[in-house]
């Protein structure tokens, strides 16, 4: 079976020669800080072999419980932000079916998202979809006090109980949370839901294959054990003992440290496939939480082509030349789709007749990163031979493994956040909340001047 690849030859070549492999020890000896737990933040490093110590009872339970979700719910809903909902959306996204909201086939109930945001509106108008229906909850959040899930928590647990009874809602409410403390676990252990333990060592932006991804994307239908046997097959290909120029993590951290050297500050995530968009969110948060602190950092963007060619095109193409782009290209669509002659021809596109729409795609990626090549944006490619599990699992991990190492090189914390906290003292010195009086003094007389 092939693997994801990466191929680094449209960006090593705006470096000078033999820069990428002067990385190699440096990488070298970040990976290995990694394995052997000497790296800052080494406390939350449960990740790095989680793929291959998934046990198939554990799997199970997983499953079970989704069983359960599955055939007791019209809906499910993902309460949960940042790293507790983007693995998840980004799997149930790049596998689903992109109208599987309207199809309403009975067999899969709509997964929906919530607690990542603040939107009245929003809360207002899900509240509203989710009445007269059997919904249940997937709450995750290692402390159960973060603003944006906690409110919609409540929201939805006094919704579900008022619909469902209580009896009936403890079946259908299940808790990801933190093994002993917390809000989160302190109701679930109240109310006696089914619950699932966040590592106390995997943060959350690394935690796609604990229950915080895998419980939502079992419920979604799919096949979670093909998704962690793809992540385990990548822990071996981006194993410390492999070569340098054979491990595409180090390969790409290489490369990427080596641009940043270079001036290119910010990283463009491309993708050709509308399903990925998740995928690059996901991505986002992984990279830009992982390595911007200490006034460092690339900045991770993306792009969704070639809906954005049409928006974002003439600025990658002659804008400033801090970019470079990272192009997931998916080899094969799971779909076949030929597009049809007319006889009136008024769009001149004949010339397209009996032609599969994915060779157009194809045609237009392979035009683009010409122009941009061209233009003076380095490209890297990432292939991955179709979209399933298990392809989405290897890309899961190589972005992981990749992202330790090459926040390692940079010389930062991959696993900490400490900047998240800063929005958050002033929201509830702003809304009064105990324990802020003085906070809340200070930033009033801030504002008042």
């Amino acid at each position: 079976m092939k693997n994801i690849s990466l191929d680094i030859s449209k960006a090593a070549q705006f470096l000078n020669e033999g820069a990428v492999k002067s990385y190699e020890s440096c990488i070298k000896a970040a990976q290995t800080s990694l394995e052997e737990g000497t790296c800052p933040g080494n406390d939350f490093l449960g990740w790095l072999h989680l793929p291959s110590s998934i046990t198939p009872e554990f799997l199970d339970e997983v499953q079970e419980t989704a069983n359960v979700l599955r055939s007791n719910c019209d809906a499910i809903v993902v309460a949960g932000i940042g790293g507790s909902y983007l693995g998840a959306r980004a799997v149930i996204e790049a596998l689903g079916n992109s109208f599987s909201w309207l199809l309403n086939d009975q067999k899969n109930p709509v997964i929906l998202f919530a607690g990542n945001n603040i939107g009245e509106d929003y809360l207002s108008e899900l509240t509203e979809y989710l009445k007269g229906k059997k919904f249940g909850v997937i709450n995750i959040s290692k402390s159960g006090t973060t603003t944006e899930t906690a409110l919609t928590f409540r929201l939805l647990k006094k919704q579900c109980e008022a619909q469902r009874g209580k009896a009936e809602a403890q079946k259908v409410i299940v808790a990801v949370t933190d093994a002993k403390r917390g809000a989160a676990r302190t109701c679930a252990d109240k109310e006696g839901y089914k619950s699932f333990i966040i590592p106390d060592n995997v943060g959350g932006r690394f935690s796609v294959l604990t229950p915080v991804g895998l419980l939502p994307i079992a419920c979604a239908g799919f096949d979670i054990k093909s998704l962690v046997a793809g992540a385990a097959e990548m822990e071996k290909v981006c194993g410390l003992d492999t070569a340098f120029e054979d491990n595409p993590a180090a390969q790409y951290a290489a490369v990427r440290n080596g641009l940043y050297a270079s001036g290119k500050k910010i990283e463009i995530m491309v993708n050709y496939q509308p399903k990925l968009h998740f995928i690059s969110e996901w991505w986002k948060q992984l990279f830009g939480e992982s390595e911007g602190k200490d006034n460092k950092g690339i900045f991770p963007a993306s792009c969704d082509f070639t809906t954005d060619l049409h928006s974002m095109g003439q600025w990658i193409q002659e804008g400033e030349r801090t970019i470079f782009e990272t192009v997931i290209s998916v080899e094969e669509p799971n779909k076949h789709l030929l597009f049809p002659e007319d006889e009136e021809n008024l769009d001149g596109l004949n010339f397209l007749a009996g032609k599969r729409v994915d060779e157009v795609n194809k045609m237009a990626e392979l035009g683009t990163r010409l122009a941009h090549v061209d233009g003076g944006v380095p490209n890297l490619r990432i292939s991955v031979p179709v979209l399933n599990e298990y392809y989405i699992g290897q890309l899961i991990y190589f972005f992981e493994i990749a992202c330790g190492i090459s926040g390692n090189v940079l010389g930062v914390n991959p696993f900490n956040q400490p900047g998240v906290e800063a929005y958050k003292k002033n929201m509830f010195a702003l809304l009064d909340k105990p324990g802020y009086e003085a906070e809340s003094k200070a930033i009033k007389e801030r504002l008042a001047q």
